[in-house]
């Protein structure tokens, strides 16, 4: 397998796109990534695209809905990121999963191999994008070191039926404090 990196993407003409030609963008550098996959699997399945991911997710190949989705708002907030790392990340999974199948562990060997030698780059499996825009979390709770841990409507729902959450680092059960705007 031998490296064939995306060709790079000009940051000053990126940021000047508009929503629809930055989502057209996306897709382009989906198709592009795609392309230097087939190297590898020729007869791998063009993945659809969507920009429907919300919260702290930046990209997900979803396997049975037969594509890769993609926070818009992350997207936004985060071009250059999304183009040069978020895509082949994807591309990465989906690769994977065609030529090996659903067993193997999403950021296993066969994932980093991908990255590595494919794609020529790094095998991060976090971003280290700022979410407070794509995912609210008005809720805060606190817990014995003192530590704010912040939580969505949906996670606060779930501890109020009775979910006990426990802060990483102490251990203790966390305590709802306040709700912000």
């Amino acid at each position: 397998m031998m490296s064939a990196t995306l060709p790079p993407v000009d940051a000053t003409w990126l940021a000047s796109l508009d929503e629809t030609a930055l989502h057209e963008t996306l897709h382009a550098r989906v198709e592009a990534a795609w392309r230097v996959a087939l190297d590898v699997h020729p007869d791998l399945p063009r993945p659809r695209v969507w920009l429907d991911l919300r919260g702290k997710g930046a990209g997900q190949a979803h396997f049975t809905r037969g594509g890769l989705r993609f926070n818009p708002v992350l997207l936004r907030e985060n071009r250059q990121a999304f183009m040069e790392d978020v895509v082949p990340h994807e591309m990465a999974h989906w690769l994977v999963f065609h030529l090996d199948g659903p067993p193997t562990r999403p950021h296993g060997h066969e994932w980093r191999t991908v990255m590595q030698r494919l794609y020529g780059l790094p095998p991060r499996t976090t971003h280290r994008f700022d979410v407070s825009r794509a995912s609210p979390a008005p809720y805060v709770y606190r817990c014995g070191c003192d530590t704010e841990h912040r939580f969505s409507a949906r996670r606060h729902a779930r501890a109020r039926r009775g979910t006990a959450y426990r802060c990483r680092y102490c251990r203790q059960r966390l305590r709802f404090v306040a709700q912000n705007a």
